[in-house]
């Protein structure tokens, strides 16, 4: 027989591999006509509830003019060290400075939203894309244009009806 701990002492059915496996067929059985949750992914997508944090985007004013102050807080809140910056004279008169440079490797980001709750300006934001994807390591490092290309299409909360017209499904 097998070692005995802690004062267990097998039974006898625990001696057949049978129960076992009829257990197990009866958790299977039962799982088998439950409701299920497939989603059939790409012709249907998945419509994450409110408050998921997806891809980034940074966000416009009502100019049009990035929300961005350059002030680099998002970059010293992030704790991933995904996002870098760097910062310019802007061409405006509203405020002195703009980043010249802003990118984010999604790589290493793990949408955690430390840098949205740190933004000042609330120029940076986490949307409700989660589907992207490229075929090399350099198209998942995000310029300003990418980031504010995500503004584009995700401004008015309309993403998902929109790529369902766009895909003719």
């Amino acid at each position: 027989m097998g070692v005995v701990k802690d004062g267990y002492e097998p039974k006898w059915s625990d001696k057949f591999y049978l129960p076992a496996i009829l257990k197990g067929m009866s958790v299977t059985l039962k799982h088998l006509f439950m409701k299920k949750y497939t989603v059939q992914y790409p012709e249907e997508k998945w419509i994450p509830p409110p408050g998921h944090q997806g891809a980034i985007r940074l966000n416009r004013d009502p100019e049009g003019r990035v929300k961005c102050v350059a002030c680099e807080m998002c970059s010293t809140a992030c704790t991933a060290n995904c996002i870098s910056m760097s910062a310019g004279v802007a061409p405006w008169d509203v405020r002195e400075i703009d980043p010249v440079r802003f990118e984010i490797d999604m790589l290493r980001c793990i949408l955690c939203g430390m840098c949205e709750e740190a933004c000042p300006e609330d120029a940076i934001q986490l949307t409700e894309i989660y589907d992207f994807s490229a075929y090399s390591r350099e198209d998942l490092i995000w310029d300003k244009e990418k980031l504010l290309k995500n503004y584009d299409i995700t401004a008015d909360g309309k993403y998902f009806e929109r790529s369902k017209e766009e895909t003719g499904l």
